[in-house]
C-alpha cells in the first residue's frame, strides 16, 4: 500500500483546485492509496510539512500551488535526509518548473503519472541559506512576482504579472545597477539593468529566456541585461520569444556552478517569485536534490 502526502495552497488556481484535488483522491482512493491532504494557510507551512514527511514513511509527495509552494516543498526536501519523490500538480498563475517539465494537468494523466513512478533527479540552486527550483534574480521587473496582490493573481491570471510589469517600467527611469560580478566564468563590474540566475529555461511564462538551460546539467544560467538605450531594450524583450535575445550585444549569458553578486547599493532579489532579501549574494548549484516524477 502506498501512501501519498498531498500539499496544496487554496488560494492558487482560481478556486478549481479542490474540485481536481478530490478528482485525483478518489482516483487513488480506488486503487488502494492511502491519502492524507495538507492545506497551506502562510508562509512556510509547505516546507514545514515536507520536512516533517520525510521524517515519516510516506512514500510520495504531491505538490499543488504556483512556483512558490513547489519552491517550498523543495526547501523541505533539501533540509531532509530522505529524498521523497515529489509530483507537481500546476494550480498556480505562471507554473514555470512544470511546464518547464512537461508535467500533465489532465488528472487522469497525472494519475497515471504517479501509478508509474517514474521519477528524474534535478538540480536545485541555493542563494545564501535559500532555495530555489526556477530562478532568482534582481533589477528591472524582477520583484514583479512577489509584488502582485494575491488578490490580484487569482482574478487575472499569468495576466496580473504583465499588468504589474507594465506599471513597474511606466514608475522606473531605467536607472542602472553597478554589478560585481564573479564567477569562474565571467569576472566584470559594469552597470545592468537585470540579472537572473535561473534552474529552468522557463522565468515569468517566457519560455526561452534562458533558452540553454537544463535542470540537471550541474550548472546554472545566468543572463545580464546590461545598461542600455530604450529602443534596445524594446528588442531585447521582443527577442526573448524566440531565445535570440542572448545574441544581443547588451546581453551576457553563460553557465557557471557559481556567482557572487554585489552592488553599490541595496538590490533586492526576487526568489522563485516571492522576496528573497538584498544584494551581495552567492548562487550556487545543488545538483540532483530533488526527485521529481515525470
Amino acid at each position: 500500500m502506498r501512501k501519498v502526502k498531498i500539499i496544496y495552497n487554496p488560494s492558487s488556481g482560481r478556486q478549481t483546485i479542490e474540485r481536481r484535488l478530490n478528482r485525483l483522491c478518489q482516483l487513488l482512493i480506488d486503487d488502494g492509496y492511502t491519502i492524507s491532504k495538507f492545506t497551506t494557510m502562510k508562509k512556510n507551512d509547505a516546507m514545514n510539512e515536507t520536512m516533517k514527511t520525510c521524517n515519516e514513511d510516506w512514500d510520495i509527495i504531491i505538490a499543488s500551488g504556483g512556483d512558490g509552494t513547489v519552491n517550498e516543498v523543495a526547501k523541505g526536501i533539501a533540509n531532509s535526509k530522505r529524498k521523497v519523490p515529489v509530483a507537481i500538480l500546476s494550480s498556480g498563475t505562471v507554473n514555470d518548473f512544470a511546464n518547464y517539465l512537461k508535467l500533465p494537468k489532465n488528472i487522469n494523466d497525472f494519475y497515471n503519472m504517479i501509478k508509474r513512478e517514474n521519477t528524474i533527479d534535478v538540480d536545485l540552486g541555493k542563494v545564501n541559506d535559500e532555495y530555489f527550483v526556477n530562478v532568482a534574480a534582481g533589477g528591472l521587473l524582477s520583484s514583479v512576482g512577489y509584488q502582485v496582490p494575491t488578490e490580484t493573481k487569482m482574478l487575472f491570471g499569468r495576466l496580473a504579472y504583465y499588468f504589474e510589469g507594465l506599471k513597474e517600467i511606466t514608475l522606473q527611469s531605467f536607472e542602472p545597477i553597478r554589478l560585481n560580478i564573479q564567477s569562474e566564468e565571467y569576472t566584470n563590474e559594469e552597470d545592468i539593468l537585470l540579472f537572473l540566475i535561473s534552474n529552468s529555461s522557463s522565468i515569468g511564462g517566457f519560455k526561452k529566456l534562458a533558452p540553454k538551460a537544463s535542470v540537471s546539467d550541474g550548472l546554472l544560467d545566468v543572463v545580464i541585461i546590461k545598461k542600455t538605450e530604450v529602443h534596445n531594450l524594446a528588442s531585447i524583450f521582443f527577442s526573448i520569444f524566440s531565445g535570440d535575445h542572448i545574441n544581443h550585444p547588451s546581453v551576457k549569458y553563460f553557465k557557471t556552478n557559481k556567482i557572487t553578486l554585489d552592488s553599490n547599493k541595496a538590490v533586492e532579489l526576487d526568489v522563485d517569485g516571492e522576496y528573497g532579501g538584498t544584494l551581495p549574494a552567492t548562487f550556487e548549484v545543488v545538483p540532483k536534490a530533488l526527485r521529481i516524477l515525470v
